[in-house]
């Protein structure tokens, strides 16, 4: 994309940016890095330093629910069932900032420690295995790498570190699908409130039944954790553990569902790089991070301007809402060389693909662990594994990067 593009009608969720996104962020990031966008009404930050110190800086402020509902879901019009979803989201840590932030992730880290991220392996080591058998059950050679393997995965795994019984986890699909409407928003789609709160208003019901069962008989999972995690005299209320349920089983599928089909696509359009990783495996924790860098799920991250601040030369006025993009930053050539190769011998720079700062992605363990896992195993397990086509078809949302489908062949 060069210079001569007109940068006052660059649109993320235009087709071509929908299906790759690098060209407009790379002329953003060259020609307007502080760019506004007239049809968002919004600022996007494209530079690594920049979105690195926002994301660092309380004035970039997540608390960005609260100030919406206010405004916009107070009224006597206003839909109840949107206003009640919205209350949920309003309790995600993911949008508070200090010191509600800095509370409710000490309980929760408290309960979300390493040990209970390690010792998922096995088990994440097992459904890899069950899923891939399945896939090949049939003998057609054909899958979706994302409906057949990386989403019921990262679904399953944290259904189960949750306690959610097997039987109810199909049931999330529809859930989170829904969901997603409001958390990653296309923008430009009327009816995403409505549907997303719908299933976010069953999905919360049953969550609230499932914390019950688990208040009158604790068991050994993360849902069990979250109603005993204390801090002194503080713990979680029974409505945060509620809400932090639902974000868990949201966030905790989404974003690594995301970073396996966007990992696997990656080196099967770069069969030099898998054959790297095929000859040495202890290489799959650089591959990973670089995965994360190259074409990671986090495209922009949303944040509400709290104080005025000066950015190269423009003034973001408080109040007004900032995307900044770690998928444009982790491809800046000032701190990465040839950052639009994939390179899984990479050393230099680190990326954004899971935040820094205070909201640094609590789950980024798990994701690592379950990718180096997945990405590793389909490989190796899908012989002559390849794109079925130009099948692929990416979610069309400013906030998220990811595939909705991903068809595939392989030697039967």
């Amino acid at each position: 994309m060069s210079a001569s593009v007109d940068l006052t009608r660059a649109d993320l969720l235009g087709e071509d940016a929908v299906r790759d996104p690098y060209p407009l962020l790379a002329a953003l990031r060259e020609h307007d890095p502080v760019h506004w966008s007239e049809r968002y009404r919004s600022w996007f930050v494209t530079r690594f330093d920049d979105v690195s110190a926002a994301l660092r800086d309380e004035r970039f402020s997540s608390d960005r629910i609260s100030p919406y509902r206010r405004a916009k879901l107070e009224g006597p019009d206003a839909d109840p069932g949107v206003r009640a979803a919205f209350g949920v989201l309003e309790d995600w840590m993911v949008f508070k900032d200090p010191p509600d932030h800095t509370r409710l992730r000490k309980l929760l880290s408290r309960a979300f420690t390493p040990r209970t991220v390690e010792r998922m392996r096995p088990r994440i080591v097992a459904i890899t295995d069950e899923l891939l058998d399945a896939a090949t059950a049939d003998g057609s050679g054909r899958t979706d790498l994302v409906a057949d393997y990386a989403y019921p995965l990262t679904a399953s795994v944290i259904a189960e570190m949750l306690g959610v019984p097997r039987q109810d986890r199909d049931r999330f699909k529809d859930w989170s699908d829904e969901i997603t409407g409001l958390v990653f928003g296309g923008m430009g789609d009327a009816d995403r409130h409505a549907a997303g709160a719908n299933g976010m208003a069953e999905l919360t019901a049953y969550l609230a039944d499932l914390v019950r069962a688990h208040e009158r008989e604790p068991a050994d999972d993360l849902l069990s954790a979250l109603i005993s995690a204390r801090d002194d005299d503080d713990a979680l209320s029974h409505d945060e553990v509620i809400s932090t349920g639902v974000l868990l089983l949201f966030a905790g599928h989404e974003t690594t569902t995301n970073l396996i089909g966007n990992g696997l696509l990656a080196l099967l359009r770069h069969p030099d790089q898998r054959r790297l990783l095929d000859a040495d495996p202890s290489l799959v924790g650089g591959t990973v991070e670089e995965l994360l860098r190259y074409d990671g799920p986090a495209k922009t991250v949303a944040r509400l301007m709290a104080a005025d601040v000066e950015l190269r030369g423009r003034t973001l006025r408080r109040g007004d809402r900032v995307f900044l993009c770690p998928s444009s930053a982790n491809r800046d050539p000032a701190v990465f060389d040839h950052p639009d190769d994939l390179d899984v011998t990479r050393r230099q720079g680190r990326q954004l693909g899971f935040g820094v700062g205070l909201h640094y992605c609590l789950g980024a363990p798990l994701a690592r662990l379950e990718a180096s896992v997945a990405i590793p195993r389909a490989l190796e397990r899908l012989p002559g594994l390849r794109p079925d086509g130009d099948g692929q078809r990416w979610h069309p949302v400013l906030l998220s990067r990811g595939l909705r489908e991903f068809p595939v062949r392989f030697d039967a």
